[in-house]
């Protein structure tokens, strides 16, 4: 894990250095190339089209993190801490550009989708808890991982985050009605999703990095992360099967 000290310097810090780290055409693929495809999707308005990218960017998502949670967990655990953090400090730096991407394509177009076919009645009240659900605990945890609590930036972005989700649940909750349980279940499981996905795989992404960059990298804690975020990962690639059951239901057992 010992680096060159120059190597290090030329690499650490910030989001170019995370770019650089990644691979910078792949860095800006992972996120450009799902990204246009979503809006050029719902720039069209074809539901068909906006049908592919959902779908492609959850296979994507899903197949990912199956693949980290039942093969690649499993391949690292036998090996020493030396072993797999060498490779968490390569494979990282990719997947925490790659994955949140594909997330948001995969919700936002689901979302979008459910709204256009008139599958999700009283819309606002309900994304408006989510919202609040999700943003909340994802502040609360990133403050958590890099024990920053009661730093001012945390406190801020906190402070945000209740005031912002708390002013959409002001605007919107008077008007709640039940929608579909179809919906709900979908709603509750892309939640969890969210919460561990940025609240905790993405800040041990950082944290990762981090360690890579600093002039002792911690090949322990560098290795314990990152077997973290891969069980985590099996774990929502399960939740993930889940949710494409809930989407099978949305679409043929809902009116």
């Amino acid at each position: 894990m010992a680096q060159p000290t120059a190597d290090r310097t030329e690499r650490k810090r910030g989001i170019g250095g995370l770019a650089k780290q990644a691979n910078p055409a792949f860095a800006a693929g992972a996120v450009a190339v799902p990204l246009l495809a979503f809006a050029g999707a719902v720039a069209s308005g074809n539901l068909r089209a906006l049908t592919y990218v959902h779908v492609m960017a959850g296979v994507l998502w899903t197949g990912i993190d199956l693949f980290m949670g039942l093969v690649l967990g499993p391949v690292l655990g036998g090996q020493d801490p030396e072993a797999r953090a060498g490779f968490f400090s390569s494979f990282t730096p990719k997947m925490t550009f790659l994955m949140p991407t594909l997330a948001a394509v995969t919700v936002g177009g689901g979302i979008l989708l459910a709204l256009r076919l008139g599958k999700f009645p009283n819309a606002d009240p309900w994304l408006a808890l989510m919202t609040a659900a999700t943003l909340i605990p994802v502040v609360l945890l990133v403050g958590y991982q890099f024990d920053a609590l009661t730093d001012p930036k945390t406190l801020v972005a906190l402070a945000l985050a209740v005031v912002g989700s708390g002013a959409y649940l002001a605007t919107a909750l008077p008007q709640f009605a039940m929608t579909s349980w179809w919906i709900v279940a979908a709603l509750a499981i892309v939640t969890v999703l969210s919460v561990q996905g940025f609240g905790v795989i993405l800040p041990g992404e950082i944290r990762i990095y981090r360690q890579v960059v600093s002039e002792n990298p911690d090949v322990d804690l560098i290795s314990d992360i990152g077997m973290r975020n891969a069980r985590l990962g099996g774990i929502q690639g399960v939740m993930q099967l889940a949710i494409v059951f809930v989407m099978v239901g949305i679409r043929w057992w809902t009116p």
